[in-house]
Parts: structure tokens; C-alpha cells; sequence
């Protein structure tokens, strides 16, 4: 069972605080709603409790700014902002510097491509967050797939469009599979329904491309 003390509690509080203004894409929820269900993921997929806050935190540097990164590892420890900077594929300065939609797409090919690849490498302590963190992620994806009056124009709210985020994640799930991650027979599930929704020929031409 993983024990959670004081120390969760404030974590919950200081992504509270840091996503204050922020909203989960296309819709008015507060970002809380996502790192509180990365949280609860890792959890049920039997994480401890520094790996619990770094699903709390996981997206403070990438969304926040990197500044977060010293007052992460005082307040909550090594371990937690180690996890952290390994879940981080960006952060919100670098992203900054990136202004037109061509230069957005380079930028986050080459975030994504590099992120695969340290994947391939990072701990089993890293890769249950981050597993957790995408599973949370795919099926809000398939909710809005499923929603009539969103479908596939979900992918417009994402710098990979349709193609580049199908892509993204079946390399994740390969990736998750191959390294035995608690979460990753769900996160497959989970694709292989974005993937139905989106167009069943697409998963079909990734697979065959893996």
C-alpha cells in the first residue's frame, strides 16, 4: 500500500498554486484535474509516494518554468525532482522561444523524437510517471474522439495535428511494452481505441512501420 503524508498534501498544493492559470486544452478544467489523476494512476499502479508527487508535479517545469526545479528538489527532495526533470521534454522558457507554427513543429518533433529515446534508458521510477502521465492523457484524447461535437477536431489543438500525435503515441506505447511498465497494457488498449476513432488505417501503417 502506498502511504501518503504531509508531503503529498503540499505537493497538491504547490501545483495548485503553479497551474493556478493554466486549463486543460480545449476546455475551461482547471490543469489541477490532470496532475491530480496522474497522481491517483500512480497509485493504483502501486508507485510510492515520491513518485506520487512527481505525477503532482511532473509538468511544473515544461508549463511553469524551469525556476521550479531548485524549489521542487529543497522542498520535496531528490528523488521527486529527479523524477520530474526525467518527465520533462521541455520547458516553458525553451518552448517560449518558438513563435511561428513551422518553428513549433521542429521544436516539438525534435522534443518528442529525444524523449523517445531517453525513454528507451530511464528508470523504472521514471517510466511508471510518465506511463501514468500519458494513459491520462490518451484517454482524454478518446473522450473528445468519442464526443460528436469534438472528434477528430481534437487534434488541432496539438502541435503534431492528427498524424504527429498517433505517431507520438504508438512509439510511446512500443517503448512502455518493451520495457514492461506497469501501465503499459492499458495505455496500449487505450491507443488502439484513439487509433480506431482517428482512422483504423493509420495504426495499421504505424505497425507496419515498427
Amino acid at each position: 500500500m502506498t502511504e501518503l503524508t504531509e508531503r503529498f498534501t503540499r505537493a497538491v498544493d504547490y501545483a495548485r498554486v503553479a497551474h493556478a492559470a493554466q486549463v486543460r486544452k480545449g476546455s475551461g478544467i482547471p490543469y489541477l484535474y490532470h496532475l491530480l489523476g496522474v497522481a491517483s494512476l500512480v497509485i493504483e499502479f502501486r508507485g510510492n509516494e515520491d513518485q506520487a508527487i512527481a505525477g503532482l508535479l511532473h509538468d511544473t517545469l515544461e508549463d511553469c518554468g524551469a525556476h521550479h526545479e531548485p524549489i521542487i528538489r529543497k522542498e520535496f527532495g531528490d528523488t521527486v525532482a529527479d523524477i520530474v526533470l526525467a518527465c520533462t521534454d521541455g520547458t516553458a522558457e525553451g518552448k517560449g522561444e518558438h513563435t511561428t507554427p513551422e518553428a513549433k513543429k521542429r521544436d516539438w518533433l525534435a522534443r518528442k523524437h529525444a524523449y523517445l529515446a531517453h525513454l528507451t534508458q530511464a528508470s523504472g521510477q521514471v517510466l511508471l510517471v510518465s506511463g501514468c502521465d500519458k494513459l491520462h492523457n490518451a484517454r482524454a484524447i478518446v473522450q473528445d474522439l468519442e464526443d460528436p461535437a469534438v472528434g477528430t477536431k481534437v487534434f488541432e489543438r496539438f502541435t503534431g495535428d492528427r498524424e504527429g500525435t498517433l505517431s507520438y503515441y504508438q512509439s510511446l506505447c512500443e517503448i512502455f511494452l518493451q520495457r514492461e511498465t506497469a501501465s503499459a497494457p492499458v495505455l496500449d488498449a487505450v491507443v488502439a481505441r484513439m487509433h480506431d476513432l482517428a482512422g483504423e488505417t493509420q495504426r495499421m501503417a504505424l505497425h507496419a512501420r515498427a
